[in-house]
């Protein structure tokens, strides 16, 4: 098959857990054979067409029409902000489209429901149950012809290493948590921490000699520069529909303390720490506690690394590819 992904950020350049987890699947779709290439909607500093994973990327500066290629498609996927515009070009050209659903707001199930979708993919069972909620309440709207879960791919493998002493937080915006990073390094001055710059929303950065700051990158620079050097990762976020870090985290038994969203909830399960975002004090008791208590560290550390095995992409990834083959 031909597939034209339309997209407007993808990795190296833009690193957030919807475009890794999109960047999985495509992944997928590249070792079983297919052409598969990505057309981006954003400007970036690429101007030539490169290859990731056997994906193809092209930017937008490339000037190259992307009209042109999904008439020559198979098939068409997209998500976020450009499921309007590429399920109108799809419907054009009469291509099957297929929406990878990254959260539950009205809008992106409003905007698949609009474009004659052929594949939805959800990416946990919560979200795949707010969806039906949703077309059940709204009656303009089409349903996806067909319905997949495909949990976001996380290959164990390449993410495991052995935990350093850092106290982590991914994404410094404020939904993420980068109001209450803050807090916890002020209190803790014995605690070394470390921040990574995220992929969008302004960053809050603490001026503190216990945090490092590292600057936004590739997903497959995480093991080495963050994961390995991590002790506990905090996910203290506002919304996670899934929470891909905590899932990355995982896989080297790293704990992760985490605010109960319904996402981070079924992602995490039983090895989840969970804490209520607002509660500053919880996650000071519960970081000494597991930075002090070397027996408690290692139950929730074996609790990680089982829950990790659990998560093995391979079934949904097959479940997706043979979705996506039956378009053809």
């Amino acid at each position: 098959m031909r597939i034209v992904a339309r997209l407007h950020g993808y990795p190296p350049r833009h690193n957030a857990g919807a475009e890794w987890m999109v960047h999985s699947m495509l992944r997928a779709l590249a070792q079983r054979g297919h052409d598969v290439s990505v057309w981006l909607s954003r400007y970036t500093d690429d101007r030539a067409e490169y290859e990731l994973d056997g994906v193809q990327v092209v930017p937008l500066q490339s000037r190259l029409d992307v009209g042109t290629a999904i008439k020559r498609a198979s098939m068409v996927i997209s998500h976020l902000e450009n499921v309007p515009s590429a399920s109108a070009l799809a419907r054009g050209y009469g291509r099957p489209l297929a929406v990878i659903c990254h959260n539950t707001h009205r809008p992106s199930f409003r905007d698949m429901a609009s474009g004659g979708t052929a594949l939805a993919v959800y990416n946990s069972e919560w979200m795949r149950a707010e969806a039906e909620l949703f077309f059940a309440e709204y009656p303009r709207g089409v349903r996806p012809d067909r319905a997949v879960i495909v949990r976001p791919p996380v290959f164990a493998d390449e993410y495991r290493t052995r935990p350093g002493s850092k106290v982590t937080l991914v994404n410094l915006n404020e939904e993420k948590g980068g109001e209450l990073f803050g807090k916890l390094a002020r209190r803790m001055p014995d605690v070394e921490f470390l921040a990574v710059v995220g992929a969008y929303g302004e960053q809050i950065v603490p001026d503190l000699p216990n945090v490092e700051v590292v600057d936004h990158m590739c997903g497959h620079e995480m093991r080495e520069k963050v994961y390995s050097r991590t002790k506990v990762l905090l996910m203290p976020s506002s919304y996670e529909s899934w929470g891909r870090a905590g899932a990355e985290a995982l896989a080297s038994g790293i704990p992760v303390i985490a605010h109960p969203t319904p996402g981070l909830c079924e992602a995490l399960s039983e090895a989840g720490v969970f804490v209520d975002r607002h509660d500053v004090d919880g996650y000071e008791t519960v970081l000494r506690k597991l930075l002090s208590d070397r027996a408690e560290y290692r139950l929730v550390a074996k609790r990680a690394k089982a829950r990790s095995a659990e998560l093995d992409p391979a079934p949904d990834l097959a479940a997706w590819c043979e979705a996506v083959e039956a378009l053809a």
